[in-house]
This record gives C-alpha cells, structure tokens and sequence, in this order.
C-alpha cells in the first residue's frame, strides 16, 4: 500500500477547541522519542536507502527537523497578530540540498531533538487565552488557530512516521 502524498490530503479546521491543545502539543513532544525508537538500530544501508526520487529515512528525518524553523516563526506570526502565516517552501530545498544521507544518525536524531525542544516549550508557555487565535494558512487558504497548526504540525509529523515505517517494512520485505 503507497501512502498518500502530504500535498494530496485535505483539511479542515475549526473543530478543535481550546480544551485540544495540551493532547495536541504532547503529540509534538513525542515525536523526537517516536522517531528514535524506530531509526536508531537500523543500519545506514536502511536509514539513506532512496526508491526512485523518494526521501531516504534520514531525509524525512531532516525534513521534519527543517520545519520546526517555519512552526517557530508561525508562532511569531500568531504572537505579532499576522493576518497571514508565512509560507513554507514547497519545493523543501534544504531537504534535497541538505546531503542528509552524509550525516551520522545520531546527529540528525540530536538535531531534531535540539530544534523540537524550544518550540515545544514555546507552546506548552502560549498564553491558553489565545489558542484560538486565526491567521490565514497560505496553501490551504483557510483560517487556521493556533490549536489547528498544532494539530497541522502533528498530522504532519506522523504522515512521515508513517513514510518511515512504510521504508522499514520495504526493507525487510
């Protein structure tokens, strides 16, 4: 079974409430633990293999790691009352550009731990009267709260948990 492609699904928000965010931010927090525990016994002939044009274990890894920087400046879009979030780049250059297949895995595993952290302590410290808070999402363009990018960034994290768990499985096969 394929995965569908993250630009492929479609959401909707403004069914979430205030009372969501604390599960939603514990999600984000679990990641760097969720992924660990899956890559760090496999060896580097799993961890970097590519199918095709297809990201590598290590470049989901990267990939997940780079985003944190745009959340981070989204909560400075909610923070200064942005109409609009900033965009992210949809062509995820640092990631093809990143020679992340090059780097140890124990690194790319510190790494995304080191850029989790501060952004979910940002979150877990987000003044609760304001996760309803609304900017408009750039490629979705729709109105999306605070408590909808915590559940966009979770949704986004376990689509390339998933990814990865599908390459393992390839792997073995």
């Amino acid at each position: 079974m394929r995965l569908r492609r993250w630009f492929d699904r479609t959401f909707t928000f403004g069914h979430l409430t205030a009372d969501d965010y604390p599960f939603l931010v514990e999600r984000l927090r679990g990641t760097p633990a969720r992924v660990t525990d899956k890559l760090e016994t496999l060896s580097r002939e799993v961890l970097t293999h590519r199918e095709g044009e297809c990201w590598s274990l290590q470049e989901h890894l990267g990939h997940l790691t780079f985003l944190d920087s745009l959340h981070d400046g989204r909560l400075d879009d909610y923070s200064e009352g942005a109409k609009a979030l900033r965009p992210a780049d949809l062509e995820n250059r640092r990631t093809h550009e990143g020679r992340l297949n090059e780097r140890a895995i124990a690194d790319l595993l510190a790494a995304f731990r080191d850029v989790r952290e501060p952004l979910v302590g940002r979150l877990d410290a987000w003044d609760p009267e304001r996760v309803l808070v609304t900017a408009a999402h750039p490629r979705l363009r729709q109105p999306m709260r605070l408590v909808d990018m915590a559940f966009f960034a979770a949704e986004h994290d376990d689509h390339h948990l998933a990814a990865m768990s599908d390459l393992i499985r390839r792997s073995r096969a």
